[in-house]
């Protein structure tokens, strides 16, 4: 089974990341592999806990998570993150102030983490370094303000449409509960969404 899975969803590559997204000179790139640390975090564990600050960048080689915060004991999903992406909580990462935010493994996930001090070194020493932390950051903030409009502009439905067009390659890996805390609606409403479709 373990193997299938593989199959299906095989580990991301970290220097293959950066040189798709924004390629770096060979020395930079060996440097900041040289300095990164790798984890892997069981289902249910945090990779970030609310008040504590983010201190990492995340690369997920392999497996699945979340961004979410609670408030008066209800759960509000910001995003999945699966193989090949790299997300941190920016607001927390950037001022070093603890996070309002979770980041939690939704499976058996492995994670390459890049510290912020490792990170700020290579940007004052290298032009490519920091031109990749300022796409990433200008990513995360479009992403983040998509995600801000869907909210406040479109119906259920139309999220769950977005979500679908966007995220179908996760679909099967991610509980009903958790989608329908993503789009804002209780599992009922969700499970209507889904016979009417």
């Amino acid at each position: 089974m373990l193997r299938i899975f593989l199959l299906l969803f095989p580990m991301a590559d970290l220097d293959q990341y950066f040189m798709e997204f924004s390629p770096l000179e060979e020395d930079v790139l060996a440097t900041l592999l040289q300095s990164t640390t790798t984890r892997i975090f069981d289902k249910g564990e945090y990779l970030l806990q609310a008040g504590n600050t983010c201190k990492y960048l995340y690369f997920i080689n392999e497996g699945l998570a979340k961004s979410f915060f609670s408030r008066e004991d209800k759960e509000f999903i910001m995003r999945f993150f699966s193989e090949g992406r790299v997300f941190s909580v920016f607001d927390s990462f950037l001022n070093r102030q603890p996070s309002k935010y979770s980041l939690m493994a939704l499976e058996r996930t492995t994670v390459t983490l890049i510290h912020a001090d490792t990170l700020e070194e290579l940007c004052k020493r290298n032009h490519s370094m920091e031109t990749f932390f300022r796409k990433l950051v200008s990513v995360a903030t479009t992403r983040m303000m998509r995600r801000i409009s869907e909210m406040l502009e479109d119906n259920a439905t139309e999220r769950y449409n977005q979500f679908i067009a966007e995220n179908n390659h996760i679909l099967q890996r991610i509980s009903l509960g958790d989608l329908a805390k993503y789009l804002g609606i209780t599992q009922q409403s969700l499970s209507r969404i889904r016979t009417t479709r």
